[in-house]
Formats: structure tokens, sequence, C-alpha cells
């Protein structure tokens, strides 16, 4: 399995005491797939359902963020590939 990779970026080089800071992080995994089955259940007559697709995603990724402060960083969005995180300064 390859290994995740990651880049990150705050919105500001400094910041003085209760500023939000903002962080902006891109990941992706390049053997994450996502997978669809679809089922379809036939009688003995020969008569089929509709189809019904299910999605799933193998080696899904999750996000942590942490800094050596101890501060809270809050997602503020995710869509799979560029999450938002803000803490206070």
């Amino acid at each position: 399995m390859a290994a995740p990779t990651v880049t990150a970026s705050l919105n500001a080089s400094t910041y003085s005491p209760g500023d939000q800071m903002t962080m902006t992080i891109t990941y992706g995994d390049a053997d994450t797939k996502p997978v669809t089955v679809t089922i379809v259940v036939t009688d003995a007559q020969g008569n089929s359902s509709a189809p019904v697709k299910v999605t799933a995603v193998i080696d899904p990724l999750t996000v942590t963020v942490a800094d050596d402060s101890g501060r809270t960083w809050n997602r503020v969005s995710d869509n799979g590939s560029v999450a938002v995180h803000r803490a206070v300064a």
C-alpha cells in the first residue's frame, strides 16, 4: 500500500493572541479506491428486482491535527481531499 501524501498551509505566518488561525490541508492516497457494488435479486420464476447500488471506500484516510501547545483544532470542512481546520492563537 502506498503512503498517504499531505501538504498544509496556514492563513498567516504570525498571529496575535486571540487571532483565528486557519489551516488548509490537502491530502490523498494513490491506492484509496472507491468501489460500487450492484445488487439484483431474482426469484425462481426469473423475475428480477431493479438494481440497487451501494458504495464504499477501501483504505479511507483520516486527518488528525494537533500542535505542541495543546490547542484544539476544529474541522470546518473536509471533502475527502482538502480539509480546513481552525484554532485560536
